[in-house]
Parts: C-alpha cells; structure tokens; sequence
C-alpha cells in the first residue's frame, strides 16, 4: 500500500523520481543532466572570454577585489546562486529553467574574472597553470562521480558535516577580508575537500531529489560545485608559480 502511494506521488504530473524511474528513463536523465553541465562549462568560458574583453569590466572587478567590496561581490553573487537554485527548481518552466542556469553561469564567470586575468596575464606560465587547474579539476569531479555512480553509496550522511564546513569557512572568509589576513593554501585545500564531499553528496542524492524532468536544477547544483573545486585548485596553482 505504502509502495502505491509513493509510486502515485512520484508520477504526479507524470513525472518520476530517478530512483523509481526504469532503467532507460534514468540512462536518459543522467546523459541529459551531464550533458548540460557540460554546456554549462562551454558557456562559461564563452562569458569569461567575453568578460576579459573590456577593459572596464576586467578594472571594476579587480577594484572589487579590496576590503569590504569583496564581501559585498560575495553577497551579490550567493543572492544570484539562491535565486537561481530555487527558480530553477520551483518551475516546470524549461525557459525559465535554462534563464536561471544561465543567470548562474555569468554570476560565475563574474565573479572569476581577477583571478583568470591575473593568472592568464601576469603569470608568467599563466596558460599552464589555467589548463592544469581544469583537468585536475575535470579529473576529480570524473572521478567523484564514478564512485558515486559505480559502488551506489549513499552519501546522504555529509550533509551535516558540508553544512557545519561551508558556514565555517564563510565565517573565515568574512574574518580574513575584515582583519586583512591572508587564508592561505591549507584554506584552499579545505576548500577542494569541501567542493569534493559537495559533488559526492549531490551525485548521490540526484536520484532521491529529482524526477526525470529535473535535468537542468540537477546540473545547475553539479555544476555550482565544480566550479567552486575549480576556483580553490586555481588558487592552489596560483600559489606555486
């Protein structure tokens, strides 16, 4: 009876959770869901190529890079993320979907603009250090994800700890830019080890969390983490040159 119930609920609107989903709507699901933090990766590099462009965006963003401007950008940028999560998944709208994906993407591109231009510019090997960032990065999270997907362990137990992780280093972060202390490469490493457990936890919860409709919300959060294991494996490249 309890078995029906959930069935029923899973199909409202006929639409299923992965977990109770056949064999080839979740074969689907998950080439659609990779396929589009795939593009989310294009699209990105497309925004910051076109961001590093004009002078005046590249100068504004560095200039928020000092003091308090920093937090206000970081502010900035997790109102976009909340606002695109939860568009993203409050709609059946693919258009408004893919608007907010969107959105996320070029809040991101934003916001790594001074770390790109001064790596891609006043490194001396700034275009290996930004190449073998991206496939440790690429490395990783494939990486991460094949054990989720091959051993089918459930990683549900991490969200505490990432939660507890995540308001930790905000706090840290927000005392660094107010007391003018530098976090250092062992904050960076934290940081991976944070975006790692993030991409674990999300890869394994996709089946518990989405229907075969939630492509996009379900590549917006994979993405979300990605890119942030990118920006502190970045930093750690930045820090050896």
């Amino acid at each position: 009876m309890e078995n029906n119930l959930e069935n029923s609920f899973d199909n409202f609107e006929g639409n299923t959770l992965i977990r109770a989903a056949s064999e080839v709507d979740r074969t689907a699901f998950y080439k659609k869901t990779y396929s589009h933090v795939a593009g989310g990766v294009l699209v990105f590099i497309i925004f910051e190529y076109l961001l590093l462009q004009s002078q005046s965006i590249v100068e504004f963003m560095l200039s928020m890079t000092e003091g308090y401007k920093w937090l206000l950008l970081l502010g900035g940028f997790m109102l976009i993320t909340t606002y695109a999560e939860s568009t993203a998944m409050k709609t059946a709208d693919k258009s408004k979907q893919y608007l907010a994906f969107g959105l996320y993407i070029l809040a991101q591109a934003i916001i790594f603009v001074p770390m790109i231009f001064i790596a891609a510019y006043y490194m001396d090997s700034g275009a290996e250090i930004l190449q073998q960032a991206a496939l440790v990065t690429l490395a990783l999270f494939t990486g991460l994800t094949a054990v989720v997907m091959l051993t089918k362990k459930d990683f549900s137990f991490l969200k505490a700890g990432l939660t507890i992780g995540f308001f930790i280093a905000l706090g840290l972060i927000i005392a660094g830019v107010i007391f003018g202390f530098d976090l250092g490469l062992w904050f960076s490493g934290a940081m991976c080890l944070l975006a790692g457990g993030s991409i674990l936890y999300q890869t394994s919860q996709i089946k518990e969390k989405f229907t075969t409709e939630d492509y996009i919300p379900a590549a917006l959060g994979l993405f979300a983490s990605l890119m942030l294991l990118f920006w502190y494996i970045l930093r750690i490249f930045m820090s050896r040159d």
